[in-house]
């Protein structure tokens, strides 16, 4: 007869569990992403799009910390050579007929700006909730991946840092939606951990500490 612990005991009721998404969301991954172009560039919808992007961002950061280009010489280079490449295409384009691309298919659509905009305002309107202190934990927790991204960019250049982030952008959502039922597993886990762990500390050190004593002094 097989004994089983409690840990083992909690690991297979979490496998048997009907399976919840992470923080308890009804929206898919692609909709928490804006749902338009941009979250199909993130989840490599257009996985040429995607890996051209992730391609020429591998190749600035490429030109800028390895080959130490100029950044103002860089933009002149490019736009010199999209000027030249433009002007080809137009004047072969008189000569031989050819079917001129539409500027407005060149163009970067207007839903792009408006999802930054959304993003931004959340992000500054959770940042402030944060920051009133109404949820401890969560404050503390910011606080503390903010020193540690610090720690982080005092040992990498500004450069480094930036184009990690666009590859953990790239990389990391469509990951997340490809095991998406596996990570929430590990997640729900880990919290429950951490939320032991605090459990243990409330209980052993943060209840220990003597409170009322100086509101008993001063009233006698």
């Amino acid at each position: 007869m097989l004994i089983y612990s409690s840990s083992e005991a909690e690991d297979s009721n979490d496998h048997n569990a009907p399976t919840t998404k992470l923080f308890g969301r009804e929206r898919s991954v692609h909709s928490l992403l804006g749902g338009g172009q941009v979250a199909n560039l993130l989840l490599w919808r257009n996985k040429s799009l995607s890996a051209a992007i992730l391609l020429g961002i591998t190749m600035i950061w490429f030109l800028f910390e390895v080959v130490e280009y100029n950044f103002v010489s860089l933009i002149c280079h490019i736009s010199i050579l999209v000027m030249l490449i433009v002007f080809l295409t137009y004047t072969a384009a008189k000569f031989a007929n050819w079917d001129l691309p539409d500027i407005h298919e060149i163009t970067i659509q207007e839903s792009v700006f408006r999802w930054l905009y959304r993003k931004v305002n959340w992000v500054l309107l959770r940042f402030y909730e944060i920051s009133s202190g109404e949820n401890f934990i969560e404050f503390f927790l910011v606080i503390g991946s903010l020193w540690m991204i610090s720690v982080l960019g005092s040992y990498f250049s500004s450069l480094n840092l930036l184009f990690f982030c666009f590859i953990c952008l790239g990389t990391l959502p469509v990951l997340y939606e490809q095991y998406e039922q596996e990570v929430d597993r590990l997640i729900r886990k880990g919290s429950k951990d951490a939320k032991k762990v605090l459990k243990k500390f409330d209980s052993k050190v943060l209840n220990k500490i003597p409170r009322g004593r100086v509101k008993d002094k001063k009233r006698k």
